[in-house]
């Protein structure tokens, strides 16, 4: 008897039974059928293919034994419904086919054990690892906690990704021994930019180990400080004029003063300019300047006003040097003219004589010297108008200093003019070969700064001194200087007063030498004024030294309190007292027993600090006891934090006491976050790895001989554009539909000029710009974005089989197995094809069967972005001078041509597909995880509120974080149990 053939027609009878499928369906039918029907068809249909020799598409269903088997790896079960429901698998040239029964058989049970599976786990948090942080999320959190960008894991190897692409989750984020190394050198790095100010805790841009480096900071700090002040007096001229202008029934100084608001500049100097500009009877340049003012008609277009207000400007500034005070050296014999006494004392009559003149510069009448002179620099002879000529010149000078502050400073006792001394010595004292810094900055102090602003300004120039201990190194610099260059102090009884002693800036070894110095000036001549310059200096550069040292020991306690707060903001929670205690402990053992300086010590907490586990892992993600429970508020804010910021939550997420039951306080919550400009990392660690670009930084496979436009500035723009026009759509609250459908997009000048949009942009208020009819570039939405063309380019042609997988794959979400082994390649050069077109070798290439079943999916889509070149450069003829072709048969017997085709296609067929994919790589990058079927019923929710909410993206967060599956996590022993 032939039982092989009895076999078959059992098999057969088997396949036609109807599967119970229709009626209540549970777990033992589900199994039954699956054993009785699925694998018939399996063994039938499908294991000659995906067999365990060489499977295609690497794809072995000899493994898929159980009803487990199946829900484990749900999402090949779903492309495989897919498949089998248009009738792709198996292959049309495969003999038997199934008939449309034993076909819809399969169909119709894979469609009931995913709802089956979905419905019995729905809301399962699923298994969220615990793990590290990626290197993203080092470089973010550190960057909050430091406020300073120092991406210490720049270097570290690239984090692996799970199979949705993301690199934020447990089953991709080890840790091996070489891995800790690195963390290691990462968290010195960050130790090396540690700064301690007399009240804080600081992190500099740059390493701060140096003494150079350490002065960079500071010194760099205070002159930022004095760029940001508003000084131009072209803008106060313009606020004054403004006013007067203008009609109000407000008072003139409530007016006066919400214009200067207005205009960010100082309210109490905008009102002195203008009550000087309003002086009766000016004399001399304020009544030059009170013509060039009153010429400005009050109808005048405010930008030529602007231009007058500036001219008024360019007078004072010429004007105003003219009239200032000089002061020559000190002298007594044997000091040199360049000591720090002298050259203190001289740089301080100039700091303190800002807003004085100088009488001698103003010639007499009829003199023979005011034949040359300006006319407002001439006294009137009659003396009661001379004193109100000299009234008028004092309050102009008062008004208008010959500085509001100086922080470049040359050795002015050399006597070069000013114009033509070095530059570059920030903050200088004018010293020669010697460091040492000097304050300048009076006017503004006077005029400008409000009580705020003073007393930052005042903290920025003492924390100066503390933290370079610029008063002892540059008294050290007088010792060194006074024996080398001046030799003043080369005589035996100064042989104790040497740089090179340690104690020598001690205050009983200051007052020595001071004593002596003093002692033999006087012998030498020295008397008056520069007598008591020196003594001026000793007992200042002493008092100096003093409270540095006095502020370093009163602060260690400080800085203490600091670290543990530093601990508590990097360990994402509060400390324990045995937390706090053990870190204060091994910071004085590093000082007791290692011999450690209190900065070398703070140094070494910090990277105890960030080694911890409790800062390197998101602890939040431990799982303890059995069951499902509630999130802490502790684990609800690091997962919300990590989720939108990719970093730590700020103070007021770790304050969240909120009820995590109530929806509308999360919401509120998360719009804050949403505010935020922290989100501009989703845009990156979200979008740019769902659309497969995050490396594009780094892609060098275009041929820059033949495309030289392709310049690092353009590649970087291309990878920002996505960036912005996501992060428009997440602020804005916009539909996520206008990732396809949207007529805009975002540029920059690079950009604009490589999209021909240059003569229709500018970029004089951002250097990024919204361009609203971006389409009539060929651009708008994703689709036309360079970055993706070039990304999916070889480099010396374009590539539709790649720009079309990209879309189906990324956009679209489908399961497009890897090419077959062997497959050749096209040529590398377009104009190197031959006879042929791009478009009719793909072709020819479809007319094999094995290759057609996946290439029809996305040929089609690919030769649409045909009128785009290798880097989405616009074209009308290929790189072979061929006319290019964008007239595409796209899937399902749709017919479209170039890109405003495949969007009108994408838009009108496909829209479901998008949304659907979309909502699982944003639920995916959210929980941290791969899904499971138990999240199939909470991307059905979102899908509804997105259609109900207009599709905006915030409905789709607020979705995601008040599920049960964002709320709630699983015990460790049921997380064992079930692993």
């Amino acid at each position: 008897m032939n039982f092989p053939f009895l076999s078959l027609i059992v098999f057969t009878i088997a396949l036609l039974l109807p599967i119970n499928l229709h009626g209540d369906v549970n777990e033992k039918t589900l199994r039954q059928d699956f054993v009785q029907h699925v694998q018939p068809f399996l063994k039938a249909y499908c294991l000659d293919c995906h067999g365990q020799e060489d499977p295609e598409a690497k794809l072995d269903l000899s493994l898929t034994k159980t009803l487990e088997d199946v829900t484990q790896s749900h999402q090949t079960w779903k492309e495989i419904l897919h498949r089998v429901d248009v009738n792709e698998m198996p292959p049309a040239d495969y003999e038997p086919q199934p008939t449309r029964d034993q076909r819809q058989a399969v169909i119709s049970w894979i469609r009931e054990m995913r709802e089956f599976e979905s419905k019995r786990n729905a809301g399962d948090p699923g298994v969220v690892m615990a793990r590290r942080l990626s290197h993203a999320e080092y470089n973010y959190t550190i960057h909050d906690l430091t406020g300073v960008d120092i991406q210490p894991t720049r270097t570290f190897p690239v984090d692996p990704a799970n199979e949705a692409g993301f690199d934020n989750t447990g089953e991709s984020l080890t840790m091996s021994p070489a891995l800790m190394n690195k963390y290691l050198a990462a968290a010195r790095e960050v130790a090396d930019h540690l700064v301690l100010t007399p009240t804080d805790l600081l992190f500099a841009p740059h390493p701060a180990v140096t003494e150079t480096d350490r002065d960079k900071f500071c010194v760099n700090r205070i002159v930022d400080f004095y760029a940001r002040q508003p000084t131009d007096l072209a803008d106060y001229f313009f606020v004054c004029w403004k006013h007067q202008a203008g009609s109000s029934a407000k008072s003139e100084k409530t007016n006066l003063n919400s214009l200067a608001a207005e205009h960010e500049i100082s309210e109490s100097y905008t009102q002195l300019v203008f009550d000087a500009l309003q002086a009766d009877s000016p004399f001399g340049p304020l009544q030059v300047l009170q013509k060039l003012f009153k010429d400005i008609p009050l109808d005048a277009d405010p930008v030529v006003a602007r231009v007058k207000c500036v001219e008024m400007r360019e007078y004072v500034n010429d004007v105003r040097p003219k009239l200032g005070r000089t002061f020559t050296n000190l002298e007594i014999p044997e000091v040199h003219k360049g000591s720090q006494s002298f050259v203190l004392w001289k740089n301080e009559q100039y700091a303190a004589n800002r807003r004085a003149f100088n009488p001698n510069k103003l010639f007499e009448e009829d003199s023979e010297n005011s034949k040359m002179a300006p006319a407002e620099f001439i006294l009137p002879k009659e003396e009661k108008e001379r004193q109100r000529y000299l009234n008028s010149v004092e309050q102009f000078c008062s008004v208008f200093p010959d500085a509001f502050y100086v922080s470049e400073r040359g050795r002015d006792y050399l006597g070069t003019p000013k114009e033509k001394q070095e530059k570059g010595r920030l903050l200088s004292a004018g010293f020669h070969s010697m460091m040492g810094y000097f304050r300048d900055d009076v006017p503004l102090y006077e005029l400008i700064l409000d009580d705020k602003q003073r007393d930052e300004l005042d903290r920025l120039w003492n924390e100066l001194d503390f933290v370079t201990f610029a008063p002892q190194r540059q008294y050290l610099g007088f010792l060194w200087f006074e024996r080398t260059d001046s030799r003043f102090i080369r005589d035996p009884e100064f042989d104790f007063a040497r740089a090179e002693d340690k104690h020598a800036a001690s205050e009983e070894m200051i007052q020595k030498l001071s004593k002596i110095y003093l002692a033999k000036a006087s012998r030498n001549g020295g008397k008056g004024v520069a007598q008591q310059a020196i003594a001026d200096y000793f007992e200042k550069i002493n008092r100096q030294i003093r409270w540095v040292e006095i502020a370093r020991v009163n602060s260690q306690s400080t800085h203490q309190k600091h670290l543990l707060h530093f601990a508590s903001n990097a360990w994402r929670r509060e400390l324990t007292e045995t937390e706090r205690e053990s870190l204060l402990e091994f910071y004085r053992n590093l000082r007791q027993q290692d011999g450690l300086d209190h900065i070398e010590a703070m140094r070494d907490s910090v990277v105890l600090v960030l080694m911890s586990p409790n800062f390197l892992y998101r602890t939040d993600s431990i799982s303890v006891g059995e069951g499902r429970r509630q999130l802490t508020h502790f684990e609800f804010a690091n997962r919300l934090s990590y989720f939108l910021w990719s970093s730590a939550p700020d103070d007021q997420l770790r304050k969240f006491q909120g009820d995590l039951d109530d929806r509308a306080v999360i919401s509120a919550e998360v719009h804050r976050m949403l505010s935020d400009e922290r989100i501009n990392r989703l845009a990156t660690e979200f979008a740019t790895n769902w659309l497969d670009i995050r490396r594009f930084e780094e892609h060098n496979s275009v041929d820059r001989d033949r495309f030289p436009q392709f310049t690092n500035e353009l590649r970087q723009a291309m990878f920002a554009e996505p960036i912005h026009f996501f992060i428009d759509l997440v602020r804005q609250d916009r539909s996520i539909l206008e990732l396809l459908n949207a007529r805009h997009t975002f540029v920059n000048a690079e950009l604009a000029k490589h999209y021909g949009m240059d003569d229709s942009v500018t970029f004089s208020d951002s250097e990024w710009q919204q361009v609203q009819r971006a389409d009539k570039f060929g651009r708008g939405g994703l689709l036309g974005m360079s970055v993706f063309m070039t990304k999916n380019s070889p480099g010396l042609r374009t590539s539709p089989v790649k720009r079309g997988y990209w879309v189906v794959r990324r956009i679209l979400g489908e399961m497009v197995p890897p090419p077959p082994p062997n497959v050749p390649d096209l040529p590398e050069d377009e104009s190197q094809l031959g006879d042929l077109s791009l478009r009719e070798l793909l072709a020819r290439h479809r007319d094999d069967k094995s290759c057609a079943g996946c290439h029809d999916r996305f040929d089609s889509i690919g030769l649409a972005f045909e009128g785009f070149g290798p880097i989405g450069e616009r074209r009308d003829r290929d790189l072979g001078n061929r006319p290019v072709e964008t007239f595409a048969d796209f899937p399902g017997g749709v017919q479209g041509t170039g890109l405003a085709g495949l969007r009108e296609y994408l838009v009108k067929h496909r829209q479901e597909e998008f949304v659907d994919n979309f909502c699982r790589k944003f639920l995916a990058y959210a929980l941290g995880r791969t899904l499971l079927l138990s999240d199939e019923s909470l991307i059905d929710t979102m899908k509804i509120r997105l259609q109900e909410n207009d599709y905006r993206f915030s409905s789709l967060v607020e979705t995601i974080i008040t599920s049960p599956q964002f709320l709630t996590k699983r015990g460790s022993q049921t997380m064992t149990r079930e692993l």
